[in-house]
């Protein structure tokens, strides 16, 4: 009901003041139509004393005028008295006996008029004096309220003797204008100017704007009651009080603030502010909206600027990050576990620019307190992500690749120090997953709860908002994810094109290197590829880098594997130029061709296995592949299952590779002197080799 009263209140109060003059209007027509029907009356009586009275006949003129004047009346020697007395009390300024006596001058006259005592000259002169000095009064009482040195009792007194001289709506106004000027007169020893903080600036004008229009409210409560036109007028004056003062805090506080991103001073400001407004609605003054309205703009100012900063303070010291994963320092720490950052004291470890972004966070979530009366968590939550959006891009561009394509696009992005090795490229996911699985979930769950808060006396209503808040959060989580997915991708995409070209540019997985295999009359050393070794070795470093990265996010580590295996696979499945010389020539792919292709995969399939991440994905695509290879050598007449060995002989070579390139395998009693894990096997001795190799 009151959002409705505020949203119509101009009309209201429109509707009011029309009301009140009309009122105005009617008193005064009401005294006109009673002094008319005086005169009327007096006009009436006299003329019947003419009749009554008449010259007796045969009267002479001289008769008529020769007489002397009667001595005055008790009456009239009353009159004399009352107007005497009653200039006396009005120069004296004895308010309450000159209301006293103006009310028992109607009295008489009233009974006088009835009785027909007076003449209607002199009654006519009593009514006239009486209005006169009413008149006087109430010009006395508006000088005495408008008085700065007139406070308290006195100015009631004063407001309270004029509404009963019947101007009530001229004495409201003056009663709230008396206010006013004691409001404006106190401000006067406020200096903002001189104050490096402006804290003690808002809670000084707040104490004494709020005041102020506390007392008013008072003072007319207490005189006027709570009838609805001056209760109405009340309001309004209490608004123009509250958005004049808002605009000051605005002026000589806020809006540097504001601008430089000082989320916490103007934060606390407005706090201060709101929580001197509520103080007013006990009695029923509810003008917090104003001060919202009015401060919303500044806080979201603020907060644009905090989240503005998040990003460039975080891309600054990216330029200069050497990757490298640390605790926090001491002094940043936070303290205690119900703190939002309560998440690192279990995996602390980040880098420089991503423990900037965590504090920076967490300073924004300190700040909160007026964002859940602006409704501003869902801005603040979104300024987040975008912020985090904007630091996976940091970190998308210290992948080396990434820097290349910067330059060569001339994209003008922010400096960023290159990830070079292997261990600070790793490091650059562990800090986007943590960010992205702990801090900025808690940070959303502290903001959701400011929009949806809950009661310690209400625990179902708890519960519910509990409920309300789930599909939000799976939506963040799914955001996050995404982003992070970015960056994973873009490691992956890089380290396989690694794997796939030479530095200078050449393809190192072609299908020449199992077409030539037909064309070497000696049987080849059975051996997985150069290029799926390298695979298998950049895997197993990837995998114990990560084991002591991502304790506690193995899957993370698993997946991030699996992708890059997919990522290299993927891209042999839709190289076209490879298959179109596979399947369409110049030369047809052979037996021993299929056979090292074959291993090959296998070896993908058995090292994949074994490392936990291979996906249904990847092996139904290799599957896909192994089964496109064979329909080749088939279209060329051969049966390619008649020249391949057993499933177990691709085991059985794949598994000594990897016991070859882990320095596992024992090979004291084989043929051949093997002496580096990158040496080939015969596969005339891989049963001498699995019969005494160690485990």
């Amino acid at each position: 009901m009151r959002k409705s009263v505020y949203a119509n209140y101009s009309s209201f109060i429109r509707t009011s003041k029309e009301i009140s003059n009309l009122e105005g209007q009617l008193l005064s027509l009401k005294n006109l139509l009673s002094t008319q029907s005086a005169l009327v009356q007096g006009l009436a009586e006299g003329v019947h004393a003419d009749s009554l009275y008449p010259g007796t006949e045969g009267s002479t003129e001289e008769d008529m005028f020769n007489f002397e004047d009667p001595e005055p009346s008790k009456i009239e020697k009353w009159l004399a008295d009352f107007v005497e007395t009653l200039e006396v009390l009005l120069a004296e300024r004895k308010v309450d006996e000159a209301l006293a006596a103006l009310d028992e001058g109607e009295r008489t006259a009233k009974e006088a008029n009835h009785r027909q005592t007076l003449t209607p000259k002199a009654f006519s002169s009593l009514q006239t004096t009486i209005t006169e000095q009413r008149q006087k009064l109430a010009d006395q009482l508006a000088e005495a309220a408008c008085q700065p040195s007139t406070r308290g009792v006195e100015l009631r007194t004063a407001v309270q003797a004029l509404k009963q001289l019947g101007d009530g709506p001229r004495a409201h106004i003056l009663l709230l204008k008396s206010h006013h000027q004691k409001l404006q007169y106190n401000m006067q020893d406020l200096r903002p100017s001189g104050a490096s903080y402006g804290g003690a600036y808002t809670a000084a004008l707040s104490q004494l704007v709020f005041s102020t229009i506390a007392q008013a409210a008072s003072d007319s409560l207490a005189v006027f009651g709570d009838e609805p036109a001056y209760a109405s007028e009340l309001v309004t004056w209490a608004v123009k009080q509250t958005e004049a003062s808002a605009l000051l805090v605005k002026r000589h506080v806020l809006a540097s603030s504001a601008a430089a991103g000082g989320l916490r001073v103007v934060a606390e400001c407005v706090q201060i502010c709101l929580g001197y407004c509520s103080l007013l609605e006990v009695r029923g003054l509810a003008l917090s909206p104003v001060l919202l309205r009015l401060f919303r703009p500044s806080v979201e100012q603020a907060l644009s600027a905090n989240l503005k900063r998040i990003e460039q303070s975080t891309a600054a010291l990216a330029a200069a990050d050497d990757w490298s994963l640390a605790y926090p320092p001491v002094g940043s720490r936070p303290l205690g576990t119900t703190s939002l950052g309560s998440v690192i004291a279990s995996q602390p470890k980040l880098s420089s620019s991503a423990h900037r972004f965590t504090s920076m966070v967490q300073e924004i979530c300190q700040d909160v307190g007026p964002l859940e009366s602006l409704q501003l968590a869902d801005h603040a939550l979104e300024g987040l992500l975008q912020a985090f959006n904007s630091y996976i891009n940091i970190l998308i561009n210290a992948l080396p690749g990434s820097m290349e394509t910067e330059n060569l696009e001339g994209s003008g992005s922010r400096i960023v120090r290159m990830a070079e090795t292997e261990t600070q490229q790793i490091a650059l996911l562990a800090n986007a997953l943590l960010l992205a699985d702990e801090l900025l979930p808690r940070a959303a769950i502290k903001l959701s709860c400011l929009q949806q808060p809950s009661r310690i006396d209400d625990p179902p209503r708890r519960n519910s908002d509990r409920q309300a808040r789930l599909p939000e959060q799976r939506e963040l989580k799914k955001r996050l994810q995404r982003l992070v997915d970015q960056l994973r991708d873009s490691f992956c995409r890089q380290h396989a094109l690694d794997i796939i070209f030479t530095e200078d540019g050449g393809v190192r997985l072609s299908a020449e290197m199992y077409i030539s295999m037909d064309e070497i009359a000696d049987e080849p050393e059975w051996f997985p590829s150069p290029i799926y070794q390298e695979l298998f070795a950049k895997l197993t470093r990837m995998a114990s880098i990560a084991s002591d990265m991502f304790v506690g996010r193995e899957r993370f580590a698993t997946i991030l594997l699996m992708r890059l295996t997919e990522t290299v696979i993927l891209w042999l499945s839709d190289d076209q130029s490879f298959w179109e010389e596979i399947e369409e020539g110049p030369k047809p792919l052979g037996p021993l061709g299929l056979q090292q292709f074959y291993l090959d995969m296998e070896f993908v399939i058995l090292f994949a296995s074994q490392g936990r991440y291979l996906s249904r994905n990847l092996h139904q695509v290799i599957k896909n592949i192994i089964g496109r290879a064979l329909e080749a050598v088939a279209a060329t007449g051969l049966d390619p299952y008649r020249v391949l060995p057993e499933e177990d002989w691709f085991a059985e070579v794949a598994q000594i590779a990897i016991k070859m390139l882990t320095g596992k395998a024992n090979f004291g009693n084989v043929d051949r002197d093997v002496v580096s894990p990158t040496a080939s096997v015969s596969a005339k001795s891989i049963s001498s080799v699995l019969s005494h190799g160690s485990n």
